[in-house]
């Protein structure tokens, strides 16, 4: 009955795991869109000449910030 209760334990706990990781996965991948869409605003605000290069530059930093991070995933899906 012992071995029943701890493979039972186990596969719980590797689904827990499991889930945490998809989790952390979905927040990552989120967070780099984010990003990715305040690169596209900060871009597209400086050729109307409402913004400025630094704030592109700030912008990329960032995202190139995060993809070293986390990797590119999230420009694939």
């Amino acid at each position: 009955m012992s071995g029943f209760l701890d493979r039972a334990k186990e596969q719980a706990q590797s689904a827990l795991n499991q889930g945490k990781q998809k989790v952390d996965e979905v927040q990552q991948h989120r967070a780099g869109n984010e990003l990715l869409k305040k690169l596209g605003a900060a871009y597209f605000a400086e050729r109307r000449g409402s913004g400025s290069a630094a704030a592109t530059q700030d912008a990329l930093n960032a995202l190139e910030a995060h993809v070293n991070a986390h990797g590119d995933a999230f420009l694939r899906g």
